[in-house]
């Protein structure tokens, strides 16, 4: 029985089932999952330290995609990846 929660298209970790245990695949699996997540995690703080994607953005609306990608190439350039992985 599949106990992945969530959406088909979404990447969810297996529950453990009530008064069971989650067999070492899935504990390698999920691990897998959690640090795919926390790299993602750390790419959105550092987007959030240049302000515009964690604060109301007080700019023409109509910049807002152009300043949003070039602190996005500007991240990327940071961190050395101008192809992130997958």
């Amino acid at each position: 029985m599949d106990r992945s929660i969530g959406e088909p298209s979404i990447k969810s970790p297996m529950k453990k089932p009530k008064k069971g245990e989650l067999r070492p695949d899935q504990k390698s699996k999920n691990k897998e999952m959690a640090s795919d997540r926390i790299f993602v995690e750390h790419l959105i703080r550092v987007l959030k330290i240049f302000r515009v994607a964690s604060e109301r953005f007080r700019l023409n609306s109509s910049k807002y995609e152009q300043i949003i990608m070039t602190i996005c190439g500007l991240v990327r350039l940071r961190i050395g990846a101008l192809v992130l992985p997958l």
